[in-house]
């Protein structure tokens, strides 16, 4: 094993020996190297030297070289927040940036430490980070019977992990705590890794403030049996809450809870501030203790070199300036009403009598989606027939649940669309 990273495992283990025990084989390895990033971000602290002759970027006039006709659809950016490598991390004003957006959107996170959130290249990207860095061949994978089906190649196809699901819904419709528990505590060895997805996707459901207080303490319970439990929040749809739901993210609820429990927030701009193409994501170690924190940083900045090497440097400019816009929360509340309006139309429209023998809809109350579960049909020879007779689009979760993307239509169109899935229905019985 590298130095560096014998050193970090050092670090870990005198503040934080229950992490140590949660990282997986590769996890333990990584380290970040001290080669060219690391030496030109040396050069870069000394008082601009006479010849900075360190990372592989061409230059000229003292900033970076580039293409007037690139340049020219980039105006309102300087070159310098354009064309250079960003920080295997991330830019570091974006960090600090997002950081405070966290600790503004979150109360639970109030006089609490975590680590500086890291840049991925979205959200997809963070998730496969949490899984090298904890996810062995054999590690039990907990997450509800309703989820994103990336997950199976995340973190079963691409890490051998046992994914093990319990029904998201109880015979209340209610979050089932209860399958959690079951899941949890029947899952083998020591270490369990627990996915939370909220707004949920397909579902479109997020947890009331007393579910959640009844999944902390299922987490709790755990911990406290000696499991240790490594918690990714995967926040993608965060922020989208309409009603009767927990309005942040249960990561600053998990903080501090327990040595055994390490909750990891994995968020972005992606979906929440509608910037999907731009791939900005975050991961953020909910870790107090300053030398583990530390050890986590190097870990992930050690992965991410060795596989992307750093995020797009225009993407990150891009957000972080918007985050600092004075018209950013403007316009993101303009947005969440035209999306809470739509899910309005959704709710009073679904649940009309008329199609109460053709489908039951499962709860929801926030996120960009909501999941039907159809009585007597195929849910992708349905999905199949709606393309083909009535230019509708939509996707097959599995044999009964069909996935609806309100997020997509418009609020006035939301009514033809039900009426358009409900004759593909009767059609087919």
């Amino acid at each position: 094993m590298n130095v560096l990273a014998e050193k970090l495992n050092k670090d870990i283990e005198k503040e934080h020996p229950f992490i140590l025990e949660m990282l997986s084989d590769i996890g333990k390895e990584l380290y970040y190297p001290k080669g060219i990033l690391s030496q030109s971000a040396e050069a870069n602290k000394q008082a601009l030297p006479r010849f900075n002759a360190t990372v592989g970027i061409a230059t000229e006039s003292g900033g970076p070289m580039y293409f007037d006709h690139i340049q020219e659809h980039f105006s309102g950016y300087a070159p310098k927040d354009i064309y250079p490598y960003a920080p295997p991390s991330g830019k570091q004003p974006l960090r600090e940036a997002w950081k405070e957006k966290i600790l503004q959107d979150n109360p639970s996170l109030k006089d609490k430490k975590f680590v500086l959130p890291i840049v991925t290249n979205a959200l997809t990207h963070g998730l496969s980070i949490a899984a090298d860095l904890f996810v062995d061949k054999g590690d039990t994978v907990v997450v509800p019977n309703k989820f994103w089906g990336n997950y199976n190649l995340t973190f079963g196809l691409r890490r051998k992990g046992n994914i093990v699901t319990f029904d998201l819904f109880n015979e209340q419709n209610k979050f089932n705590t209860d399958g959690l528990k079951e899941a949890i505590f029947q899952a083998p060895g020591q270490k369990t890794i627990v996915v939370l997805n909220f707004p949920n996707n397909p579902t479109g459901y997020t947890p009331t403030e007393e579910e959640a207080e009844t999944i902390i303490a299922v987490l709790k319970e755990a911990a406290e049996e000696n499991r240790n439990l490594v918690v990714l929040l995967d926040d993608a749809y965060f922020g989208l809450f309409y009603e009767d739901s927990l309005k942040e993210s249960i990561f600053g609820k998990l903080i501090g809870l327990d040595p055994r429990i390490l909750p990891v927030k994995i968020d972005g701009a992606t979906k929440e501030n509608y910037v999907w193409g731009l791939r900005v994501g975050f991961i953020t170690y909910g870790v107090e203790d300053e030398l583990a924190a530390h050890a986590l940083e190097q870990k992930t900045m050690g992965l991410i070199r060795g596989t992307i090497s750093s995020g797009p440097h225009l993407s990150q400019t891009v957000i972080l300036q918007s985050l600092k816009s004075d018209r950013f929360a403007e316009e993101k509340q303009q947005k969440w009403n035209i999306m809470k309006a739509r899910y309005e139309k959704m709710k009073a429209v679904i649940y009309d009598e008329k199609y109460k023998d053709a489908w039951e809809p499962y709860p929801f109350n926030s996120g960009y989606f909501m999941c039907i579960k159809l009585r007597h049909v195929n849910a992708e020879t349905l999905r199949v027939h709606l393309l083909n007779k009535y230019e509708v689009g939509t996707i097959a979760v599995n044999e009964t649940d069909l996935r609806i993307a309100f997020s997509s239509v418009e609020k006035e169109d939301i009514e033809e669309l039900i009426e358009r899935i409900y004759n593909g229905v009767s059609d087919l019985t």
